[in-house]
């Protein structure tokens, strides 16, 4: 009776392991000959999947367990870096640029190339010089092993920008997107386990940055739902009734604006999910603002205020009626956007009333709490003027790094990053050919390039 029994329940344990052995050994017979050059393509798609790639006819210079392991290490980092390992003898010719152009995504890529290595990177996600001094590191380290770890984990402890692309998430990986022996294995081990080890791995990251996220996002409701009870109680402070005597349809229409910029802001903080998304809700208060004010003129009967932005040090005064001097302790002076009553205080010589925000540290002008504050003063001062104003202060200095925008969305001004993809995000060909560019005998690798000498950082080996 137990071998009737035990039969079908050893079948049924070994139809899934019999058929992932099957599928392996069908994928493993499809792979190219070792001394094949694989398509560009297919590395590309590889690098899609997972951020190391190691090519089978390279397959001595790094082990297949030695590259699942700084897959892992990038992965856990959730960063854009990639890593191909190819055979000496790889085509060279403008290699960099048209690898870059196939996976298509922004991001740090590195190549070793026999005994050469090189590395490129989207100036979003890191700068030519910091992509320059990082290769000159590690251009004599031993092996490829000891030189590609020596690399990433330089690059993972510096500034690299945006975030690991989603696709390496939605994929198991592989190091030849599919065909490579070792991936192959690899891939089969975690299928047959049921991929909880890479699939926990990835959530873990993609749960601490959304932890940060939300983090951010409980700070900056606090201070919008302020800056909207307060515009609340404008309206109600400005007792505007239609039907009064003397009331206009220019006046009915300021006030409808009002009232319709109060109505949107309160549904979009609602709805606010993300931290780049309060742009839109302070935005929405200061077009109120603004319609308040074109009111006020014409009940009192002044001309109609010119549209600016509002006072930089606390945007609940209201629009600017002019510019002041103003330095931030240890920063440039610079002309600030300011309401009557603070440009009176500075000509006074006191200090201005300074919208300051609750920190770890005690209350902070919201120009030195934190980067989540950029979204909501980039909804109040616009890109063009915001960087200006900034500069110097805890917060600017931290809009100019790359990683920003992949964090809290871009389109702040120029504070150093190239705007629109960011790094991680997927641009195809849309990306600048000077990043990836630069010698290697007309292409990427050869004489008077990175891999030969009197390269663009300074020399070669």
């Amino acid at each position: 009776m137990k071998a009737v029994l035990v039969r079908p329940l050893v079948r049924l344990l070994l139809v899934p392991f019999v058929a992932t052995l099957a599928v392996l050994a069908l994928l493993t017979a499809a792979a190219p000959g070792a001394h094949a050059a694989t398509d560009l393509s297919k590395i590309a798609e590889a690098l899609r999947a997972s951020p190391v790639y190691v090519d089978p006819a390279a397959s001595g210079l790094l082990s297949s367990s030695d590259a699942d392991a700084l897959a892992a290490r990038i992965k856990d980092a959730d960063k854009p870096v990639f890593v191909a390992v190819l055979p000496a003898d790889y085509p060279r010719q403008n290699l960099m640029t048209n690898l870059r152009t196939e996976t298509g995504v922004t991001g740090l890529y590195a190549v070793r190339l026999g005994g050469d290595f090189a590395a490129r990177a989207d100036s979003v996600v890191l700068s030519e010089a910091a992509v320059g001094n990082l290769v000159t590191a590690v251009q004599r380290a031993g092996d490829t092993k000891a030189q590609l770890n020596d690399f990433v984990d330089a690059a993972l402890r510096g500034d690299v920008g945006g975030s690991a692309p989603a696709t390496w998430s939605d994929s198991g990986g592989g190091d030849e997107g599919g065909v490579n022996t070792g991936a192959l294995i690899a891939f089969g081990t975690v299928l047959a386990a049921g991929g909880v080890g890479a699939y926990a791995l990835v959530r873990r990251n993609r749960a601490r940055h959304e932890e940060e996220r939300r983090a951010a996002l409980a700070k900056l409701t606090v201070v919008v739902d302020e800056d909207i009870t307060a515009f609340g109680e404008e309206l109600d402070r400005l007792d505007f009734h239609p039907a009064e005597v003397g009331a206009d349809d220019a006046m009915r229409a300021d006030y409808e604006r009002a009232l319709d910029a109060y109505d949107k802001a309160k549904s979009l903080m609602a709805a606010t999910r993300r931290p780049e998304e309060v742009r839109a809700v302070t935005q929405s208060l200061e077009d109120g603002r603004f319609s308040l004010a074109q009111l006020a003129a014409r009940r009192e009967g002044r001309p109609l205020p010119e549209r600016r932005g509002p006072c930089f040090f606390d945007p609940r005064h209201g629009p600017s009626v002019g510019d002041a001097t103003w330095m931030p302790t240890g920063g440039a002076p610079r002309e600030v956007p300011v309401c009557a009553a603070d440009r009176a205080r500075l000509a006074d010589g006191h200090d201005p009333a300074v919208r300051e925000v609750e920190t770890a540290s005690g209350p902070r002008p919201y120009w030195d709490a934190g980067p989540a504050y950029g979204p909501w003063a980039g909804g109040y001062f616009g890109g063009g003027i915001l960087p200006g104003l900034l500069v110097g202060t805890m917060l600017g200095s931290m809009m100019a790094t790359p990683s920003y925008a992949a964090d809290y969305g871009g389109g702040y001004g120029d504070f150093g990053g190239t705007g629109g993809y960011q790094g991680g995000d997927v641009s195809g060909a849309d990306f600048d050919p000077g990043d990836f560019g630069g010698g290697f005998g007309g292409g990427d690798f050869g004489g008077g390039g990175d891999f030969g000498g009197g390269g663009d950082f300074g020399g070669g080996f």
